[in-house]
């Protein structure tokens, strides 16, 4: 199985700073994309950020200049740091990633359960 668990969602002040970590565990023999998407209350799921393998990034245009998407191989782990926060990045945060459990297997994408991110004063 291979499990993946975000953690450092909170309560933020607008302006203010959060950092995300998602982790994945499991019987994993490579991962290669990984992203973070949002979704807001009564809104779609929205893709945020997404990093390859070999560190090439993209984002959403309402983030960028704002969020940062990195990861660490070595530790299977990617990151999400939001600065600028606004109210309207209020939403719960999930990460996904592109993972091969056994080499010559395929690829399939597997989910976090989310880690909820409020914006308010």
């Amino acid at each position: 199985q291979v499990q993946l668990v975000e953690s450092g969602g909170g309560l933020v002040q607008p302006g203010g700073s959060l950092r995300l970590s998602c982790v994945a565990s499991g019987s994993i023999f490579s991962i290669y994309t990984m992203r973070w998407y949002r979704q807001a209350p009564g809104k779609e799921r929205e893709l945020v950020a997404s990093v390859t393998s070999d560190g090439i990034t993209n984002s959403a245009d309402s983030v960028k200049g704002r969020f940062i998407i990195s990861r660490d191989n070595a530790k299977n782990t990617v990151y999400l740091q939001m600065n600028s926060l606004k109210p309207e990045d209020t939403a719960v945060y999930y990460c996904n990633a592109d993972v091969v459990r056994y080499r010559g297997y395929k690829q399939y994408i597997y989910w976090g359960k989310g880690t909820l991110v409020t914006v308010s004063s």
